[in-house]
């Protein structure tokens, strides 16, 4: 245990805990304390939840992610990755819970499972592990490697179009690549790789359902249908404009009154609104610190496994967060996707949380 102390990394664990026990607790106890005033009669509702089953079960995945092995992952790649998939079909079954236009959750009791959020994390173990394996021709080979990648990700893909998870497609894909490129991919097959998802895209584009198309829409004109599909960058916008250099003050939003999804996918313009430009900013060195200590595991990491693991999930969360900010920023097309550590939701909290301790354990033990 001394040994592995001295292994901490303390950039990572800080940067982990400051997210979560700071910035995230205190931005959602502001962002949901009139509704869950509202909804169930106690202001604090959503924090406790959120501590409650997110940060409790959650420190469990964080346990476990420190203290197992990393290496045990690489013999049970193929069963996690295989049950995260099965995971991901239970969906099209009546246990699968539509909002609107998608279908992404499972509910269990009192907790809502996302199996795109967990796929996150089990596509990096199994690409690791496959990359990783003895046919070292997968990383020059077409046939052997560049192939059997684009159909592994392609098939990914598709299930999570269908099922209007076209961000958590898109945070998946772009990992994946990132993973393909650091384990000695040859640079043309990067060209192939873009081509490829160029005209996926733009396929999923032309094939996709109203809601899609009008965000699409709203992203290229503002000013269009502002009080429906325009609604919500618009107002993300305004929020993040009136906090000015300083902000309105910590639990001062006006904002969370008309802003739709304010705990989850506008969370980053509630902050935006409370703490300015200033905050925003801390915001972000703060995930920077978290990313970079990743990438620092990775390189330090001996084990060709280990080092695709580390880089594997810094780069989840750092595009998850990026795509949260662009979104709430109307950088890119309105999405779905939570901000890491910091917008509401149990099992999302779950996996990030999870994620950090495998990163530390990698640290730890390559």
């Amino acid at each position: 245990m001394k040994g592995a102390n001295r292994k901490l990394d303390y950039l990572v664990f800080f940067s982990f805990l400051v997210l979560l026990l700071g910035i995230g607790l205190m931005a959602l106890a502001s962002a949901s304390s009139d509704l869950g005033k509202e909804e169930h009669g106690d202001p604090f509702y959503y924090l406790k939840d959120q501590i409650i089953i997110g940060i409790g079960i959650g420190t469990l995945g964080f346990l476990a992610g420190y203290f197992i092995d990393y290496h045990l992952y690489k013999k049970l790649a193929s069963l996690i990755f295989i049950g995260s998939i099965g995971l991901l079909m239970l969906l099209f079954t009546p246990l699968g819970i539509a909002s609107g236009a998608a279908r992404r959750w499972i509910d269990i009791g009192s907790l809502t499972i996302q199996p795109s959020e967990l796929l996150k994390l089990t596509i990096v173990i199994y690409l690791a592990a496959w990359l990783t394996s003895q046919k070292s021709s997968r990383e020059k080979s077409f046939s052997e490697g560049l192939v059997p990648f684009l159909s592994i990700i392609g098939f990914v893909a598709l299930i999570l179009f269908i099922q209007g998870s076209t961000s958590a497609a898109i945070i998946i894909c772009l990992t994946a690549c990132a993973m393909y490129m650091a384990s000695g991919a040859r640079w043309s097959f990067l060209t192939v790789i873009i081509l490829l998802g160029t005209l996926l895209l733009a396929g999923f584009i032309m094939l996709a359902q109203d809601y899609r198309i009008e965000r699409i829409k709203t992203f290229i004109d503002p000013t269009e249908d502002v009080q429906d599909s325009a609604y919500q960058a618009n107002q993300a916008l305004t929020v993040i404009g009136s906090g000015g250099w300083t902000g309105v003050g910590y639990g001062n939003s006006q904002a969370k009154q008309f802003l739709p999804e304010r705990m989850t996918d506008s969370i980053f313009a509630i902050i935006a609104e409370e703490t300015g430009y200033v905050g925003t900013m801390f915001v972000i060195l703060i995930f920077l610190a978290l990313i970079i200590g990743g990438i620092m595991i990775a390189r330090k990491t001996r084990d060709k496994f280990g080092y695709l693991v580390a880089l594997g999930l810094s780069t989840v969360i750092g595009v998850q967060a990026a795509v949260h900010m662009a979104s709430a920023s109307a950088l890119i097309p309105t999405t779905g996707v939570p901000l890491p550590f910091i917008s509401y939701g149990n099992f999302s909290l779950m996996i990030f949380m999870t994620m950090v301790g495998i990163m530390l354990n990698v640290r730890k033990n390559g």
